[in-house]
């Protein structure tokens, strides 16, 4: 794995901007795009805008995104014929170390849990655990 989860990265330059395509793997497993803008400021630093989409959500994202394409190209006109899905799209694999699909007496197992992230702060030297 790359530096700080990055998996794969590319990046387009075009008038005075730039556009990063990072996908990368967060600590619990996860695949997700992360799409950056970046471009000069007048104060000779950079303005940076960015959007994350995780795995699950891209085939909706790419739908509605190349609907938006469908518009551009022809204003006024929504194509509805657009396919989101290449040719020889092959079926999702599954998340290393991710459960499988099936439960253990072969019927379907039903939507995945979410799930749920504890943040925890470390206690400063101001905080005081004496008791009162």
């Amino acid at each position: 794995m790359g530096i700080r989860g990055e998996l794969f990265s590319t990046k387009v330059s075009c008038e005075g901007r730039t556009y990063f395509f990072n996908v990368k793997q967060n600590r619990m497993g996860d695949v997700f795009l992360s799409i950056v803008e970046s471009k000069p400021t007048e104060a000779d630093s950079f303005d940076r805008r960015s959007i994350v989409i995780f795995r699950d959500d891209l085939r909706g994202f790419l739908k509605a995104f190349q609907a938006t394409l469908g518009y551009m190209e022809k204003p006024g006109t929504v194509s509805t014929e657009m396919s989101f899905e290449p040719k020889d799209a092959a079926p999702p694999r599954p998340r290393p170390g991710a459960p499988s699909a099936r439960t253990g007496d072969g019927s379907k197992a039903g939507p995945p849990k979410k799930r749920r992230v504890v943040v925890r702060r470390k206690p400063s030297a101001t905080d005081d655990d004496s008791p009162k």
